[in-house]
């Protein structure tokens, strides 16, 4: 069973999508976002972005909860640059990485839309700032965030088989 990260910036889906793939899967599904260290959770929340100082211990943290899952499991974490793909990776070698790629003024749409969430509007060009899209030698498969989640999932398991 596969090991997968559900990536991209933030409000492109990547919970929803993940929960979905997951069940479609019948593997668990873990929302990055419930990984994060509180200190980073309070940064965000206060409209301050994350430093790579900051992603390296959950990035880590990303990447044990894969490997620690032998029956697979689904991940929705931005894992927005290659080099913190590749920290995933360190742990979770044979990670498969589903990309929901959206431009900035839907994010920012969705994301100032979104309620009871701690990451504010004001950090969604941070993130299009960060983004280095998946590349064509990395392990996964590039969505348009913007297609019904049933869509996504079920063109993700197609890549996939």
């Amino acid at each position: 069973m596969a090991a997968i990260v559900v990536m991209g910036p933030t409000s492109s889906g990547k919970s929803t999508v993940g929960s979905a793939l997951a069940a479609a899967l019948g593997v668990p599904f873990v929302d990055g976002d419930d990984l994060h260290p509180s200190a980073n959770v309070a940064k965000m929340a206060a409209g301050v972005a994350l430093t790579d100082a900051d992603r390296w211990p959950w990035l880590q943290r990303v990447g044990t909860r894969l490997h620690e899952a032998p029956g697979g499991m689904v991940v929705a974490c931005s894992a927005l640059r290659l080099t913190y793909r590749d920290q995933i990776r360190a742990s979770a070698p044979d990670v498969w990485f589903l990309e929901l790629a959206l431009d900035e003024a839907e994010a920012q749409r969705r994301c100032a839309a979104r309620e009871g969430h701690f990451m504010p509007a004001s950090l969604v060009a941070s993130q299009f700032a960060t983004l280095e899209p998946l590349g064509a030698d990395e392990y996964g498969f590039r969505a348009d965030a913007t297609e019904p989640v049933a869509r996504i999932v079920e063109a993700a398991l197609a890549s996939l088989r």
